[in-house]
């Protein structure tokens, strides 16, 4: 499986030419503004963009949109709520997997039960990541997905990730940590005059 992304450009960015394939884990960096959340964006059809993206050799334009933003999922760091609990976001999963994730991420079952307007923002990454991951996208990308977190649920956040990666979803993940970015990733891209940039090695 991989996602081919060519001639991509949007707004600032680009043309970019990158790919990112079954269980790679890219962690993302650059200055602050530069553009990461847009390109995020833009790869999952979010925002109007320009280039050629491919999901396993199947074209973006072939789709509907819904259909390619479930395979090609983008979790922002401040994710939307539209239910006054949390339990609706979960709807069309199993429940037994929703369960688990939440146990794994530090969660109880209860959590389904909360109200979103008394929920943290640790609290709220967490779930945003669980309610997206339950559905099995093919490609997760994730901004910032531990800046809200504390050490202990910021490790769990990480080893869930590279667990998913093993199991062959590929994961891009925007950080502003270089520890992360060379803990995590198995790849390093750095985006940078609307230009990317990429290490063997991060």
């Amino acid at each position: 499986m991989i996602l081919s992304i060519r001639h991509l450009k949007r707004l600032t960015i680009g043309p970019l030419d990158f790919e990112v394939a079954a269980g790679d884990i890219v962690a993302l960096t650059g200055p602050s503004g530069v553009g990461k959340s847009l390109l995020l964006r833009a790869i999952a059809d979010l925002d109007v963009n320009e280039g050629q993206l491919t999901l396993n050799g199947e074209a973006r334009e072939s789709m509907a949109a819904p259909d390619w933003r479930k395979q090609v999922m983008y979790v922002p760091a401040y994710s939307g709520w539209w239910a006054d609990l949390v339990e609706p976001h979960f709807e069309g999963a199993e429940r037994s997997v929703v369960v688990d994730t939440l146990h794994r991420l530090g969660l109880e079952s209860t959590a389904l039960s909360w109200e979103v307007t008394n929920l943290s923002t640790g609290e709220r990454q967490r779930l945003s990541f669980a309610r997206a991951v339950v559905h099995n996208p093919k490609i997760l990308m994730l901004d910032e997905p531990t800046s809200g977190l504390d050490p202990d649920n910021a490790h769990k956040m990480e080893k869930l990730i590279e667990q998913y990666a093993q199991g062959g979803m590929g994961i891009v993940f925007v950080t502003h940590d270089a520890a992360q970015a060379a803990r995590l990733g198995t790849r390093h891209i750095r985006l940078e005059g609307g230009q990317l940039t990429e290490a063997s090695a991060p």
